[in-house]
């Protein structure tokens, strides 16, 4: 992140589901989004009950978990990718898969295979300590999310306990392509991008370079989801190298 702020360019982080063809599908489109330029790469872990996540992402999910996918397939998976690439990996998943896997096992297997960080909806600010003991002395960073209805106390807080960058909500709702973005937004942005000493990035909504590039205009970048997701089903990677080239324009 530091790096990009030097060369006053923004961060693109690109959202998929693993496994929603086929694992061997997904680990190819981890290492082309890493040849295209992502900053770093979100994979999401299926889960049955993922309430942050849009009716794109949960159909995903669905399919996802009929390919037989789970945290030790993921991580597996990712051992191996690390042999190709060492572009920022981060998961987001919920609680209720760390538990099953087990938190310490949890921790261990994510610093052993060398993912980058985590991010966890429905962990809130008051039960970050439910996590925080076992990534002690690990290489993760907890990624805190904030919510655009959340205010200047509040976002200082969540930025100061996370870690990585924070990841600013821009809607009210779960994830989607949305055609515009609201004044509200806009003052959201900035706000956040003036009390946390993390990087700010914008998710949740934004789907064509030229929202890419305007959202940008008042955080560090963006992490985009169900659009991602679409073009990537389409095999239109130009589609993302233009959102690229826009943050960067």
């Amino acid at each position: 992140m530091e790096k990009l702020k030097e060369e006053n360019k923004k961060a693109f982080v690109p959202y998929i589901m693993f496994g929603e063809k086929s694992i061997e599908d997904s680990k190819n489109t981890i290492l082309k989004l890493a040849e295209l330029g992502a900053t770093a790469i979100e994979i999401g872990v299926p889960f049955s009950d993922a309430v942050a996540d849009g009716d794109r992402i949960q159909e995903a999910g669905n399919k996802a978990i009929a390919n037989g996918v789970n945290l030790k397939v993921i991580f597996e998976t990712i051992k191996e990718l690390r042999k190709n690439t060492s572009v920022p990996l981060i998961l987001m998943t919920y609680l209720n898969p760390i538990i099953n896997y087990g938190l310490e096992a949890f921790f261990t297997t994510m610093e052993n295979v060398k993912v980058n960080g985590l991010i966890v909806p429905d962990l809130p600010l008051e039960e970050f300590d439910f996590v925080l003991p076992h990534m002690k002395d690990k290489d993760i960073s907890l990624i805190p999310l904030c919510a655009i209805t959340s205010g200047e106390n509040r976002i200082e807080k969540i930025s100061k306990a996370g870690a990585g960058f924070l990841y600013a909500v821009t809607v009210a709702g779960v994830t989607g392509v949305r055609k515009s973005f609201s004044y509200d937004t806009i003052e959201f942005l900035k706000k956040a991008k003036e009390i946390s000493p993390l990087p700010v990035l914008a998710g949740f909504g934004i789907s064509t370079p030229e929202q890419a590039k305007n959202v940008a205009k008042y955080c560090d970048g963006v992490v985009i989801g169900s659009k991602v997701m679409e073009l990537i089903n389409n095999e239109d990677y130009e589609s993302i190298e233009e959102i690229i080239n826009a943050l960067q324009g």
